[in-house]
């Protein structure tokens, strides 16, 4: 068995510490990109990324979270993840991509299905307006 990719257990530590927002900024390389899976565009820089990564940290984790697999192939993974929001099952997965220095340089999320992509959408809008108010 190998160890795994010191990005993903960074990534995993992330997750684990309950979302410390400098813990999540050090993993993120600066021309990261994020794509969403409701925004059409992809969210290109480390600022935009550590806000759409904060919020979904924070509005997908908690106490119901968990990863059921992760593939790893080098410096890329995909992670499937579950969650339950407002009553709501939750199932997706993290398509992430490190650099050569071990930050993530590109990160997907997917998520089905179409009730929870929904639910996602809303909870999210509601956390990047109070990060952007804050």
């Amino acid at each position: 068995m190998t160890a795994p990719h010191p990005g993903l257990a960074a990534w995993h530590a992330y997750m684990a510490g309950g979302g410390a927002p400098r813990a999540l900024r050090d993993l993120l390389a600066e021309d990261a990109v994020f794509h969403s899976p409701v925004v059409h565009t992809p969210q290109e820089g480390r600022d935009k990324v550590f806000a759409y990564l904060h919020a979904a940290s924070h509005v997908l984790g908690g106490d119901d979270f968990r990863y059921l697999r992760e593939i790893v192939d080098g410096n890329q993974a995909v992670l499937e993840f579950q969650s339950i929001l407002d009553g709501i099952q939750i199932n997706g997965v993290d398509i992430i991509r490190w650099n050569a220095d071990g930050k993530i340089e590109d990160f997907k999320v997917m998520v089905r299905p179409l009730k929870a992509i929904n639910k996602v959408w809303e909870k999210m809008a509601e956390m990047l307006a109070a990060q952007a108010a804050s």
